[in-house]
């Protein structure tokens, strides 16, 4: 068992004092690309300006025979990168694959200065992220980083999902989770090939008409369609919640379905994520979108907080009452808009926060 005290101390000798708490930056979109495309790779220019983190895809939809390449161009955009408001993330390789020690190593010598988060894909327990944390540490003495490497892990598996906690407290690098809905759902044998999103089959239905009350039949019993995702997301945003460290949704595999990613994505932001992944261009819009509050929520909220004054007591304000709880789920709204106001000035003004 690992002492408190450990976890403010470097892990390595020469390695970067471990962060006290982890910074929000705005993320509300983490945009994947295959740096082993060329093609790709030579429109960085153009959307990295227009995201809130560019992600550097090693694995899944890499092919095997294409690793080298991908990691080698991952390094050549790391190299001429400018940092900015935009944050350079990558997806290594899996802890059991061939190819994780050289992606971590390489991106480490090469690029350690540039990049802001490794996300660690099928964590399954503490022991996978205290792995990564001391190799960094070594690594990032070894190359001289200053700022150290944050960590970010996807739960893919239903042992992932069993020791989140866990996981989420297993190290100051943890900066946030994503739910891995394709691979989780193949490891809990779920009989669903969409990756993210609903099923059409996972419903609840109204209960039959009594004989003798107009029974129209089954065809008039109303269904609604349920979220298979709602309990593993909720449990991952309060394991992240009590780390405090950031939730994300991940996926939504339907590129043809913008409505469904919409919703979806909404489902996540009210419950508590700052983002998800976008695998498409056209994805980026709908996550800026959802993951920034929208300008009334925002006046509503500064309305109350300015009402409530020292946010103790309650006020009725519009025939609702507000007390120190609503105050700060309003604080919450609030400094979310200020946050991503600081890189939007379209945002700053719909916000109105000059005067905020």
């Amino acid at each position: 068992m690992r002492s408190p005290k450990d976890f403010f101390a470097p892990l390595a000798l020469g390695a970067p004092a471990p962060l006290r708490e982890i910074p929000f930056r705005p993320s509300r979109m983490i945009h994947f690309f295959d740096p082993s495309n060329e093609r790709m790779r030579t429109k960085v220019p153009d959307i990295a300006p227009t995201v809130d983190v560019l992600l550097g895809n090693l694995e899944d939809a890499v092919s095997a025979d294409s690793k080298d390449a991908a990691r080698a161009g991952l390094i050549e955009v790391g190299k001429a990168w400018e940092r900015g408001h935009t944050q350079l993330w990558t997806r290594v390789n899996s802890l059991d694959s061939p190819w994780f020690l050289d992606d971590v190593w390489a991106l480490c010598h090469e690029i350690g200065d540039k990049l802001d988060v490794i996300m660690v894909p099928k964590v399954e327990g503490p022991e996978d992220i205290h792995y990564v944390d001391r190799l960094l540490a070594q690594l990032e003495a070894r190359v001289g980083i200053e700022q150290p490497l944050l960590v970010h892990a996807i739960l893919e598996t239903a042992r992932g999902v069993a020791n989140v906690e866990s996981i989420c407290l297993a190290s100051p690098r943890m900066q946030g989770l994503s739910l891995g809905p394709a691979d989780l759902a193949a490891d809990r044998r779920m009989k669903t090939t969409r990756v993210g999103g609903g099923h059409p089959g996972y419903l609840v239905r109204t209960d039959p008409v009594p004989e003798g009350d107009g029974d129209a039949g089954d065809d008039a019993r109303t269904a609604f369609q349920q979220d298979l995702w709602h309990y593993t997301l909720a449990r991952m945003v309060d394991a992240c919640g009590t780390a405090g460290i950031l939730p994300y949704y991940g996926p939504f595999g339907d590129i043809a379905d913008p409505v469904g990613c919409e919703d979806q994505f909404r489902n996540a932001y009210l419950l508590g994520c700052v983002g998800a992944w976008s695998l498409h261009p056209s994805q980026i819009a709908i996550a800026k979108r959802v993951f920034s509050p929208e300008p009334a929520e925002v006046a509503w909220a500064h309305r109350v907080v300015t009402e409530m004054g020292d946010g103790t007591g309650a006020v009725m304000i519009d025939g609702k009452m507000q007390d120190d709880a609503t105050v700060k789920q309003c604080r919450v709204v609030l400094q979310l808009a200020r946050d991503l106001s600081a890189a939007d000035p379209e945002l700053a003004a719909a916000y109105g926060l000059e005067t905020a």
